[in-house]
């Protein structure tokens, strides 16, 4: 990951070496002129972070991971935004790394008993010059990767299930597609030569090649869930103008220092995983504004850093982040609710478990926090709550 100030026109380049192997991330930051800060071992996004900030010298700070590459413009663009006193941070367009081809197909519509889903096709296999890429597949026209037994969460960007052991279980697998006029994406490997797309052994004609958005902000759900505003998209005209989010992604975020000094660090207990949400989470309850810059791109290859595996760790991070996220920052019923049914029921992610040891801590955490609110967290979730958010992601 790396931390970028600016001061004077000039570039301080930071490199947080996050306990690599042999200090290797150090060696190649002072082979390339940047500044590095090594961290004898892995302690997370969030903690990493803060230790790239607080070495960070001029008045605007910006944050990008190592599987991030900005494009021109990033941080001279937001240093114009952030010259408001207004706005908390500035976030670009992140766009995947690699293209994409377009796949539409003219299958009818229809819903099975008890699916609430829009189904079209079932495809068992897809291939892209020979290789398998049933579970690369992406976008609002195709489903989640399915197994022929209940089991453990399937990665859809490894194909994997994993096994309570640790151990992977290959399964029969198929995806359904979403129906007539949802487009769905696939991949395309490195290089410029033809390839064949095939599903369920028959070759497709894809409507064409694009970008595809990795996002453009993040949306608050009712049930304090977050998502990627224009995840998953083709990266068109449809985000191609200033807008207010209630959060952005902490993968290029650019803030400032006097911002920083306000609203706090990140929470380095995250680990990673909803460390941004919160973070701007607390922006908002002071009255500061989130701004989505459309004018300059970020290419971001997707899970390069955490390995793409939706482990049961991940899942672990993810859940116990978002109930701290909650109980930090959300209206007290939201937080109530949500922290009630995860602790009476609310899967096997482990989370349940674990809430009476955080429970006391992050309710004082909160008191604090809220000595600096100007805003209270219901009126935040009046404004955000339900914007922006996808059909396909809604509650």
């Amino acid at each position: 990951m790396q931390a970028q100030s600016g001061a004077d026109g000039e570039i301080d380049v930071i490199v947080v070496d996050n306990g690599s192997p042999g200090e290797s991330a150090s060696r190649i930051a002072e082979r390339l002129g940047a500044r590095s800060v090594r961290l004898p071992e892995n302690v997370g996004f969030p903690a990493g972070a803060n230790a790239g900030a607080d070495k960070a010298r001029g008045d605007v700070v910006a944050f990008l991971n190592d599987d991030a590459l900005a494009g021109k413009g990033w941080l001279a663009s937001a240093a114009a935004a952030l010259e408001d006193p207004t706005v908390a941070a500035v976030g670009p367009k992140l766009v995947l790394t690699g293209r994409y081809l377009e796949v539409s197909l003219d299958d009818e519509t229809w819903w099975a008993p008890g699916d609430h889903r829009p189904l079209g096709r079932r495809i068992t296999t897809a291939t892209l010059g020979g290789r398998d890429v049933l579970a690369y597949l992406v976008g609002a026209g195709v489903h989640r990767l399915e197994t022929d037994q209940a089991g453990p969460p399937v990665d859809d960007m490894s194909g994997r299930v994993e096994s309570a052991n640790g151990d992977l279980d290959h399964r029969a697998r198929w995806r359904w597609t979403a129906g007539r006029d949802a487009p769905f994406y696939v991949p395309l490997p490195p290089g410029n030569g033809p390839v064949e797309l095939s599903l369920n052994g028959e070759q497709v004609r894809p409507t064409r090649v694009v970008d595809l958005l990795n996002g453009v902000g993040s949306y608050l759900r009712e049930d304090g869930y977050v998502g990627d505003i224009g995840a998953d998209v083709a990266d068109d005209e449809e985000f191609d103008t200033w807008e207010e989010r209630f959060a952005l992604t902490g993968a290029a975020l650019v803030t400032t220092r006097d911002v920083l000094s306000k609203v706090g660090r990140f929470e380095p207990r995250y680990f990673a995983y909803y460390e941004d949400t919160d973070w701007c989470w607390r922006a908002q309850l002071q009255g500061y504004r989130m701004l989505f810059d459309p004018t300059v791109t970020v290419r971001h290859e997707r899970g390069a850093t955490s390995g793409g595996v939706l482990s049961r760790r991940v899942h672990f991070l993810l859940e116990r982040n978002r109930l701290l996220t909650l109980l930090r920052n959300a209206p007290a019923t939201l937080a109530i609710r949500e922290t009630w049914k995860k602790r009476h029921g609310g899967g096997d992610d482990g989370v349940a478990e674990v809430i009476p040891r955080f429970l006391p801590r992050v309710l004082g955490e909160r008191a604090l926090l809220s000595r600096s609110w100007v805003l209270s967290p219901q009126e935040v979730a009046e404004r955000w709550a339900g914007v922006d958010v996808p059909p396909e992601s809604q509650v």
